[in-house]
């Protein structure tokens, strides 16, 4: 491959990189993090004392466990039990010591 085409291959890849990176990052932009609204093991990551990360929630709606969600909808999505989900972790539905 000639030293045109190979400068041609990597300006794309390149390009290519940047633009599903900003995507990414634009797309992280419109979410936010809520706590308290995961089924167990479907948390996305910071699940509080006894847990790791992403899926280590063992109890549903863990209030120190949160999620990403759409920008705007944390508190207001409707969950059993009265419960609603917080932009700050929760001392609700802990898993049993």
């Amino acid at each position: 491959m000639s030293n045109p085409m190979k400068t041609a291959v990597i300006a794309t890849a390149f390009t290519a990189a940047l633009a599903a990176h900003t995507t990414t990052a634009a797309h992280a932009a419109e979410k936010e993090k809520c706590f308290g609204v995961s089924l167990a093991g479907e948390n996305d990551c910071a699940a509080g004392a006894g847990t790791t990360c992403a899926g280590s929630s063992t109890v549903d709606y863990q209030g120190n466990a949160w999620t990403l969600v759409d920008k705007g909808t944390c508190t207001e999505m409707e969950l059993p039990g009265d419960r609603t989900g917080s932009l700050e972790a929760l001392d609700r539905d802990l898993p049993q010591a």
